[in-house]
């Protein structure tokens, strides 16, 4: 049903003052980087080098604890510190200790710069970078310094460089799994239109590429809708999409914004599907009064199974982080991190097995393989520096019920033209 031009606005305040004080806060945490790692070898006879000492192999975190991302870092930052505390626990890796030093950027793409300056030098790795404008800041210093990269971004322009590798699929991928999925389940035909809300900058300008490319394919329209980080009142792009009479909407935004777009639409009677990127939902949004229209109307694609499925390793993960930090929400961003950080510790132990923890060293040992399966997903392959290391999507659904408030509704699959649409980008 409509909303009156009296009782929008106050939902709208509503739902904005739940979201500032759900989405927009974040616990600081940082550590202090010490001297970096000889450039010999070490009494093991492993060769080092930055951030690697004979007792101790130092990683780095470039995350966002303080802005529109904070409660994604935050998970990430808690379930890597997890990883390491449990590798720590096993003697270390290479008989090393390992200490992750973490510093919050809070989306600044300034303040990520003077961290990565501020850390880069004591690091041998990051397996945390948050934001695709922060990454692209940061490409050539991280290149050129030959630091193993694991950003918590995932636009397709972070592909094709030795030291980046974009864990999972990319934006464009996860936009044609989600064009598919609804014309596929949904009902969208020939000559409909979707819309498509998208932030700014490499992540939104890779997920249009992306839902551009199948709808053409599909035979239907994109009207797109740009928007700011800073946006967190849809109306305007609510309003222009429907005069557009879009049938579904994608989004590849934040949280607040998902939840801003599908509060809004239902309160105006646009009650039509809405699919988000996988960074567009946290569970903080089932406790914000757009709940009730997000469990009706969205759905996720992503790279990773949600936090509630049934994987064994996944189930592992989720009840040592429950114990570990019984107060946290266990979202997508704990999978992704923990994720993240077990891939970074295969390729530490091949590194070590090859007798070089020296940069470079730890980059070709990640390059070298062609199938990691840490048991949290999909296989990857991270051979091919130029393509993503998988193309194979879930979807989830909202649901207030289950662990990390989503539920699998589709399993791992590779939607149909994205092999094709790869094999044109080449």
């Amino acid at each position: 049903m409509k909303s009156t031009h009296h009782t929008a606005p106050r939902a709208r305040t509503l739902l904005a003052t739940a979201l500032a004080a759900l989405l927009l806060t974040g616990t600081g945490c940082s550590s202090k980087a010490g001297s970096s790692g000889s450039t010999d070898d070490g009494a093991d006879g492993i060769k080092t080098g930055p951030g690697v000492t004979g007792k101790t192999i130092r990683l780095g975190a470039l995350t966002d604890l303080t802005g529109p991302y904070a409660t994604l870092g935050k998970s990430i930052v808690q379930a890597q510190q997890m990883w390491a505390d449990e590798v720590n626990a096993r003697g270390g890796i290479c008989d090393r200790r390992i200490e992750i030093v973490v510093k919050d950027h809070g989306y600044d793409v300034q303040k990520a710069v003077t961290a990565y300056a501020d850390i880069s030098a004591d690091v041998v790795a990051l397996p945390q970078v948050i934001g695709s404008p922060v990454m692209a800041a940061l490409l050539d210093d991280i290149e050129r310094d030959k630091v193993l990269t694991f950003p918590q971004a995932w636009a397709a322009s972070l592909l094709d460089r030795d030291s980046v590798q974009v864990l999972g699929t990319t934006y464009d991928i996860d936009m044609i799994a989600a064009v598919d999925f609804l014309t596929r389940t949904k009902g969208l035909a020939k000559g409909d239109t979707i819309g498509h809300v998208y932030f700014e900058g490499d992540y939104g300008a890779n997920a249009l590429e992306g839902s551009k490319w199948a709808a053409k394919k599909a035979g239907l329209k994109v009207a797109g809708q740009k928007i700011k980080a800073t946006d967190t009142d849809l109306s305007a792009q609510v309003s222009a999409l429907r005069r557009e009479g879009v049938k579904a909407i994608l989004i590849s935004a934040g949280p607040a914004q998902t939840a801003s777009l599908v509060g809004v639409a239902a309160s105006r009677g646009l009650k039509v599907p809405v699919v988000s990127s996988a960074p567009g939902y946290a569970p903080q949004l089932m406790k914000t009064p757009a709940a009730p229209a997000l469990a009706a109307m969205l759905n996720v694609v992503s790279a990773v199974p949600a936090v509630s499925s049934d994987v064994a390793g996944v189930r592992k993960m989720v009840a040592s982080y429950k114990k570990k930090y019984p107060g946290s929400l266990v979202d997508s961003g704990v999978l992704s991190g923990y994720n993240a950080a077990q891939v970074m510790g295969t390729d530490l132990k091949k590194a070590c097995e090859n007798g070089s923890l020296a940069r470079e060293d730890v980059v070709k040992a990640h390059r070298s393989q062609s199938s990691v399966d840490v048991g949290l997903g999909s296989p990857q392959n991270f051979s091919d520096k130029a393509r993503p290391a998988s193309t194979s999507t879930y979807v989830h659904k909202p649901d207030p019920k289950a662990v990390g408030a989503a539920v699998n509704v589709e399993n791992a699959h590779i939607a149909p033209g994205v092999n094709e649409y790869l094999t044109s980008r080449n």
